[in-house]
């Protein structure tokens, strides 16, 4: 198998362009200098850079190769401006300076982050000659990771970016040769090290002096190239803003560090986010249900857990979980406990408790614990602990069981379709799963004994058959699992972090088994189908086909719940290594000790901690990136000061608080769709909707003993009206596109003619008293700001029509006349760069809209067309909270809806009398558009006066203002459209309606 990388995907190439348009009207540099001298210069704490390579250059002491470094050419005014700009486009907080050089990307596990920032390489490059870049990796999993994307998309590069040469190495200190090349080679290098290898100053070779580098210290060979810092996982390398991580970064001296995470700690300028609220909304990974494992009325012991230890104030106390009698009955409460407390007291006089009691209570850091005594002996708890607990492997093999019927469950759905389903299991310690007797020997450990043992006892049910024709257990058992740890040097299992040297040898082990071998373990003729891992398989590992993760070890720390399901977001693919996409494909079952409502309420939270997201917050900068339609008819950004004006206006209308919380009012005008805006907002209404429904919103957790399969309703689907109705909309189409290209031409000149003005490159003075006092030292701006044209006569100008032909793929002759014609070709001097980008962008946006404008839908032969079979062939499965139960006009027993608008529109469709029949287009029927392939929404019959009958294809919408929707949706649209049109050759065809409810379809009815 080889996997299919998507160019085009609308949020990894906004990531991109976020990035790339930090340095919008840089030139395209190419610095050459020297990197050894002989003898060398010392590089102190107060030379910068520029003085090194001065230095270096004019003293001529050099004798060796030449290389080629990155130089930044913006001044910090310019690339600040460039920031404001992205951050308003993004609806992100603006940043009021320039603080530092950092620079955070935050998209959800699972969405693409690693090839995002691989791609940025490769377009920064192209855009401004930049070649030098340094990828930081927190551990030895994500390093290996790294590679092997670097591995496995490096055709996929070349053939995006005309066969550009570049090299990729894993920093290695026996190796610094490799630093060397890195510093003195013209093509694109790109080095991968983890934070481990280069924070420990005094005992790493990268700070020592090295004949390999030409007795260089491979650090200011490093420094010298000023290289772009890719950190992956940032809240795992730095060690803090202060940490050894973070200080190893700086000592590199980059030209800018960029930080790509889904769970920042410290946000530096935000750039661009995709969130983990949006990653689930738009499908771009799995959608996540929640098998619960919780065990009740288990109060036959005295069962007592050590939840926490306090001292306050000298005051020395425990919070314990215990059995208490309640009006209600027996019921597991938190108590708070101190030396030598009763707990048959405690426990509100339960007998079960009688002489159990508290002795000490240790509250030193690292060494919590409490120690309770019982009749004939005592226990020492730590946090987390229990005493009296039911058998805990009853409950875990409970959890094994799940997981493979969850397991087999999906395959019996998926094989089929080509995907090849995988299981997780995270274990808190190695030696549940495989252990070593006295000769050394492997021998199975608990976990791996009861897992064989379920697998075939499930082996055995009628229900899974099909899956096990002709396969001998015995051997199938063993082979299907398998254990991911660290090995050590013997071929032991350990328990380890990376902590040093040897534990990241350890690791290092371990991941060769799994990380090079990702594609092999996607494929049906590899029979390792269940994964046992202790703390190997975090961040860094994951794998597109991973359905369940079963988590047999608490999940109670920090991130954790997140980096755990993190290692199953990912979309998954078939054995051609093609993406598939929607929620009837991509769920992910998470078995977990924590009942449902916990779970989500917890996940909630972390994701709150880990990106910033305060759930039912209103914040006054949310509204800025709002599209409006400029006095030039160009989509603008509503912009920060109009986006803090409504903020103010929601807050006057009692609907949030001064804080931006938001009250029940806003909610119930939400759900009523009563919301009252001043009159300038009222075009970007369902802009504004969605954005307060999201804010008021909370993530959707599903419950996975709510998923119900639904069945079709047999009366609906063989009658007359619905083999009219479906005979309508059936048939297959392709398209092509017809360009007018005079009108392309015509459109791009008036669109440049309006475009902004080009601006030199300039100089940007300001004056300010400083002040000195006991609060410390204070700048304020005073009178006498001013901007100095920088007249740039050494420029050395591009090729413009080759650098805009790579960039739109139009011929040079239309490009000349583009730019001529526009009578602004004169500008080209005032910048290059700044020119060049504003140019493309322009002839690109007009291409974009002449793509659909052109689009012709043709009707396929007779041959082509979706069996009204499918229906009954494809299984519909939901969840009980988003389901409109028991319809009888629909073509399925029950509506699985995506949204309260959805859910609205078919109790309005069962409702009304003027509706026959209708049906919930399921994901299977797609509509084949240039920008992806297109599934709408509903199809409805309409009958008038008894007997004329009228039908309908709904796309259901929260707004009809075209201003409202995104781009590629409203493109989508009109695609549909064409498509319908195309298919209408018969009398009373279908008619595609956009609809905000039933109303709007009702009066396309009556003007039919």
């Amino acid at each position: 198998m080889k996997l299919h990388f998507e160019p085009n995907l609308d949020y990894q190439i906004q990531a991109i362009e976020a990035v790339c348009d930090l340095f919008r009207g840089q030139e395209v540099c190419r610095t050459e200098f020297t990197v050894t001298m002989k003898p060398p210069v010392a590089i102190t704490a107060d030379m910068s850079p520029g003085t090194v390579l001065l230095e270096q250059m004019t003293l001529g002491l050099a004798e060796s190769d030449l290389g080629v470094g990155n130089r930044l050419t913006l001044l910090d005014d310019e690339l600040h401006k460039n920031l404001a700009d992205i951050q308003l486009r993004g609806g992100l907080p603006p940043s009021g300076t320039l603080a530092s050089g950092d620079f955070t990307v935050e998209m959800e596990t699972g969405t693409g982050k690693t090839y995002v920032y691989l791609r940025s390489v490769f377009e920064l490059n192209k855009r401004y000659g930049f070649t030098k870049f340094v990828i930081v990796v927190p551990s030895v999993a994500i390093k290996e990771g790294v590679y092997k994307s670097l591995q496995i998309t490096e055709d996929h590069f070349k053939g995006l970016y005309a066969g550009v040469p570049f090299d990729y190495f894993i920093y290695d200190s026996a190796k610094l040769g490799q630093v060397r090349n890195f510093a003195t080679s013209s093509s694109i290098q790109i080095m991968v090290v983890t934070v481990g290898a280069i924070n420990k100053k005094d005992v790493n070779n990268l700070y020592k002096d090295s004949e390999k580098t030409g007795g260089e210290k491979p650090i200011d060979l490093i420094k010298a190239t000023r290289p772009i810092v890719i950190v992956d996982e940032p809240q795992s390398v730095d060690g803090g803003l202060s940490g050894a991580g973070k200080t190893a970064l700086d000592a590199m001296n980059p030209l800018c560090t960029l930080r790509y995470s889904a769970t920042h700690a410290d946000k530096h300028h935000m750039v661009y986010r995709l969130d983990a609220i949006d990653a689930y909304e738009r499908k771009l990974v799995k959608q996540i249900e929640v098998a619960s494992a919780t065990v009740e009325d288990a109060y036959n012991k005295p069962f007592v857990r050590l939840v926490s230890v306090s001292n306050k104030r000298g005051t020395i106390a425990a919070k314990i979980e215990l059995d208490v009698t309640t009006a209600n009955g027996v019921k597991r409460q938190e108590m708070t406990v101190s030396d030598g407390d009763d707990l048959e007291q405690t426990s509100k006089k339960r007998a079960i408790y009688a002489d159990f009691r508290i002795g000490e209570i240790n509250t030193a850091k690292g060494e919590e614990f409490l120690e309770l005594r019982y009749p004939g002996g005592e226990v020492y708890l730590a946090v987390g602990q229990a005493h009296g607990d039911v058998d805990a492997l009853a409950v875990q093999r409970e959890m094994i069981r799940r997981t493979i019927k969850e397991h087999l469950d999906k395959e019996k759905r998926l094989r089929p379709q080509g995907i090849k389903v995988l299981s997780l299991f995270f274990i808190d310690a190695v030696d549940r799963y495989r252990q070593y007797d006295a000769d050394g020997n492997a021998v199975k450990g608990d976990y791996a004994r009861i897992f064989e043992e379920e697998y075939q006892r499930a082996a055995k049910l009628p229900a899974y058959q099909s899956l096990f024709a002709e396969v001998d257990l015995a051997s199938a058992a063993e082979e299907v699992h398998n254990g991911y740890f660290s090995i050590d040097k013997k071929g032991g299992w350990s328990d380890t972090s990376e902590s040093n040297a040897g534990n990241r040898e350890n690791a290092e082990r371990a991941y060769n088994l799994i990380m090079k071998e990702k594609e092999k373990l996607l494929g049906f003729e590899t029979p390792l189908k269940f994964i046992f891992s202790h703390s190997a398989l975090k961040e860094g590992w994951d794998n597109p086909n991973v359905f369940q993760i079963c988590a047999l070890r608490e999940m109670g720390t920090e991130r954790e719940r997140r980096q755990t399901i993190g290692r199953g977001l990912r979309l998954c693919v078939n054995q051609d290594g093609e993406r598939l996409r929607g929620f009837e494909v991509n769920t992910l079952t998470v078995i977990a000790t924590e009942n449902y409502e916990q779970f989500a309420e917890n996940l909630q939270k972390e994701i709150e901690l880990d990106t910033g997201i305060r759930f039912g917050i209103v914040e006054y900068h949310q509204f800025a990136a709002i599209a409006v339609t400029g006095a030039d008819g160009i989509p603008v950004a509503l912009g920060v000061d109009q986006s803090k004006t409504l903020w103010e206006q929601l807050k006057a209308a009692g609907h949030i608080d001064a804080k931006g919380k938001v009250q029940d009012s806003l909610r119930q005008a939400l759900k009523d769709e009563t919301l009252v805006l001043p009159i300038e907002f009222e075009p970007q209404r369902g802009q504004i909707t969605e954005v307060l429904r999201k804010l008021c919103g909370r993530l959707q957790i599903k419950n996975a003993d709510e998923r119900k399969q639904v069945r079709t309703r047999q009366a609906v689907l063989e009658s007359a009206e619905f083999k009219a109705l479906w005979d309508r909309i059936k048939q297959q189409t392709t398209y092509r596109v017809a360009f007018d290209a005079e009108k392309l031409v015509l459109d791009a000149i008036a669109a440049f003619q309006k475009a902004p003005a080009i601006v030199k490159t300039h100089l940007q003075w300001r004056k300010a008293d400083i002040a000195i006092g006991k609060a410390g030292v204070e700048a304020i701006e005073k009178a006498g700001a001013a901007t100095v044209v920088l007249n740039e006569a050494d420029i050395e100008l591009p090729d413009l029509l080759t650098d805009l032909q790579d960039r739109t793929q139009l011929t040079r002759r239309t490009i000349t006349r583009i730019l001529t014609e526009s009578g602004r070709l004169d500008d080209f001097r005032r910048n290059p760069q700044q020119f060049i980008e504003i140019a493309s962008e322009t002839i690109n946006r007009c291409k974009r809209l002449a793509l659909v404008d052109g689009i012709k839908y043709q009707r396929l032969g007779n041959d082509h067309y979706y069996v009204q079979e499918l229906f009954q062939q494809n299984e519909l499965s939901g969840y009980l909270q988003n389901m409109l139960m028991d319809t009888t006009k629909s073509v399925y027993e029950h509506v699985v809806y995506d949204s309260n608008t959805e859910r609205d529109f078919a109790d309005a469709l069962e409702k009304n009398d003027a509706i026959k029949i209708y049906a919930k287009l399921p994901g299977w029927f797609k509509i084949p558009t240039p920008l992806g392939s297109y599934n709408p929404d509903w199809a409805v019959l309409v009958e008038q006066d008894g007997d004329e009958r009228l039908y309908f294809i709904v796309e259901t919408k929260s707004s009809l203002f075209t201003d409202d929707l995104r781009d590629k949706e409203s493109a989508k649209i009109e695609c549909g459209k064409a498509h319908f049109q195309a298919l209408a050759v018969e009398q009373s065809p279908a008619q595609y309606v956009v609809a905000r409810s039933i109303d709007d379809v009702l009066a396309r009815a009556m003007n039919a």
